[in-house]
């Protein structure tokens, strides 16, 4: 995109909150990768696959969220409209 520029300054407050989700996610990545390895049971890949997919679903909400709150919330009349689009994003990531 050119001239636009995305500045994730706003999720400084939440920092370290974020870090750690995403120490988890690779947590849970690197248990799937020795899953594989090993030759764990497919149901026991899939349950760790959908585990991560949910962690990481959760990590997008969080900055998706922080990021419509900080750059849609200010606008005049704009809290309902907010709020839609958030429960939008939040049942997309379900």
């Amino acid at each position: 995109m050119v001239g636009y520029t995305i500045n994730m300054s706003h999720v400084l407050r939440d920092k370290q909150k974020l870090l750690n989700r995403v120490r988890r996610i690779r947590g849970q990545v690197e248990a799937i990768e020795r899953a594989l390895e090993t030759e764990t049971s497919c149901a026991d890949v899939m349950q760790q696959l959908t585990s991560c997919r949910g962690a990481l679903n959760g990590l997008i909400g969080v900055v998706v969220e922080d990021h419509i709150r900080t750059h849609f919330g200010d606008a005049p009349n704009s809290a309902e409209a907010t709020e839609h689009l958030l429960d939008v994003v939040h049942s997309y990531f379900k």
